[in-house]
């Protein structure tokens, strides 16, 4: 009989925040409609836009022209909120039980999203997320049956050893740094804490957002040290990631600051 494609009774909603992606969001929206086309997968890509001036909304409303209004979903916001919010805002409006959160701009390819996929079913995890620093799967128990092994097919093929393209020097060492630092300081055993390509159980999501306090860099650390301190599965996928073709990185040195200071509020409080 043949298998019944992972993920079959599912539905996944793609949350993406934008800010000036005019030019990033066309190619981003068909690289994630034809990924869940050839997998079989029911999906809606909701688009958060924070008031951009470049005309993204206009782009977004031509693409659900193109796709369709229950695939292509706006929802536009006043303007630039931050991004925390901007997942609170587009939780709202996800009809799927699984909710992926994943930047415009190339840095996350949606190729990855079928091994997110896989890996959340065969382990029944909660929160699988994309890791830079990484060449393997994890949990990584091997397949124990011909079943799984049909999951996962033969050692996760065409996942190479993650990793970072078109930083700098700098920008890599502040990456490294932010991840060593929360690494020591708060144990939470995954490897890339400060990445923002996963996917949730969209219940798991909701808690962690009415429970996470932070904004801007440190808010996706915030998330994993939560969701570990409640028991939460976690999984981690290797990506590639590439950094943003079009428009300029939204990474400063406040940032870098609020980062520092959100690992030690981290540790206090969780």
């Amino acid at each position: 009989m043949p298998q019944t494609p992972v993920g079959t009774g599912n539905k996944y909603s793609v949350i993406i925040p934008t800010y000036n992606e005019r030019k990033n969001l066309p190619v981003i929206i068909w690289l994630l409609v034809r990924v869940f086309e050839e997998n079989s997968l029911d999906f809606e890509i909701i688009i958060v836009d924070d008031a951009s001036p470049d005309g993204t909304q206009d782009i977004a409303r031509e693409l659900a022209g193109v796709y369709g209004e229950d695939r292509i979903i706006l929802k536009p916001r006043a303007g630039k909120l931050g991004l925390g919010t901007a997942y609170v805002h587009g939780m709202n409006f996800c009809t799927g039980n699984f909710a992926i959160i994943m930047d415009a701009d190339f840095s996350h390819h949606p190729k990855f999203i079928p091994e997110f996929i896989k890996l959340q079913a065969l382990h029944s995890l909660d929160i699988v997320t994309g890791t830079r620093y990484s060449s393997h799967p994890t949990p990584s128990s091997p397949p124990s049956s011909s079943s799984s092994r049909q999951l996962t097919g033969s050692a996760y093929p065409g996942l190479g050893p993650g990793g970072v393209y078109g930083w700098d020097l700098k920008r890599k060492l502040v990456s490294r740094g932010a991840n060593f630092l929360a690494d020591t300081v708060l144990r939470p055993g995954v490897t890339d804490l400060t990445g923002s390509f996963r996917l949730y159980k969209l219940p798991v999501l909701r808690e962690l957002m009415a429970a996470n306090k932070s904004k801007g860099y440190v808010f996706q650390m915030e998330m994993i040290v939560r969701a570990r301190a409640l028991g939460y599965k976690i999984g981690e996928v290797p990506i590639t990631f590439v950094d943003r073709i079009f428009g300029e990185s939204k990474l400063g040195a406040d940032e870098i600051v609020g980062y520092a200071k959100g690992v030690w509020a981290l540790f206090v409080a969780v």
